[in-house]
């Protein structure tokens, strides 16, 4: 359930940027520029156009700036891989739990397979939520009139629009450090039902046995 709530809140996001750019010509333009963006967030492919305060050209086309693409798919990944592995070991421990308890490569497997979805899910997070943060900083309205040629003269005046809402994308991050510490958790619960498990217990006891019969001996002494 958490994994559908990680990869969807970072997958179903949409936001968008803007900023105002008025002319000091004799017309004195303005041009209201909103720039949509979202997953998966590659940035350098997103346009708007940039208008221009001249006779020869009315408008230049842009691009914002940075590719984060790369921590939000794997984000998106892990989390649909991570629900279809839990769907699938529910079906084993409900339906077939004598078989996953007869053979013992179930346990290990699946305590390999738990402890890398644990390692993935805090690489996943911090990897994701420093991407967000380069987001966040690509799509301010400030860093899109500085990338603006016509907002360094004097011939327009630039103000920036609304920040984009990113409250779903910071929701995701939330849910991803979620998932590594109850994968983590899982980890103890599926420790215990493999044989090294089982092995640790067996040579506690011998031990508390060969200790008894010692202490024993002595006092029969």
């Amino acid at each position: 359930l958490f994994a559908i709530f990680a990869f969807g809140c970072c997958g179903s996001y949409s936001g968008e940027t803007g900023a105002t750019v008025r002319c000091n010509n004799e017309a004195k333009d303005v041009s209201a520029i909103i720039v949509l963006f979202g997953y998966p967030f590659r940035l350098n492919r997103v346009q708007y156009e940039m208008p221009l305060c001249d006779d020869e050209s009315t408008s230049k086309t842009m691009h914002l700036m940075g590719d984060f693409s790369a921590p939000a798919e794997f984000f998106v990944t892990l989390g649909i891989f991570s629900f279809f592995y839990t769907i699938a070991a529910l079906v084993l421990y409900l339906r077939f739990h004598s078989l996953y308890t007869e053979n013992r490569r179930f346990p290990l497997v699946d305590f390999c397979v738990t402890v890398s979805f644990t390692f993935f899910w805090l690489v996943a997070a911090a990897a994701w939520g420093k991407g967000l943060t380069d987001v966040k900083g690509a799509t301010r309205p400030s860093s899109l009139t500085a990338a603006m040629s016509v907002c360094h003269g004097e011939e327009a005046v630039c103000s920036g629009g609304a920040t984009p809402s990113m409250g779903l994308a910071n929701i995701s991050v939330l849910f991803g450090f979620i998932n590594f510490f109850l994968w983590a958790g899982n980890c103890w619960f599926v420790f215990k039902e493999t044989p090294w498990y089982g092995q640790g217990q067996d040579q506690g006891q011998g031990t508390s046995q060969e200790s008894a019969a010692e202490q024993g001996a002595v006092e029969k002494q």
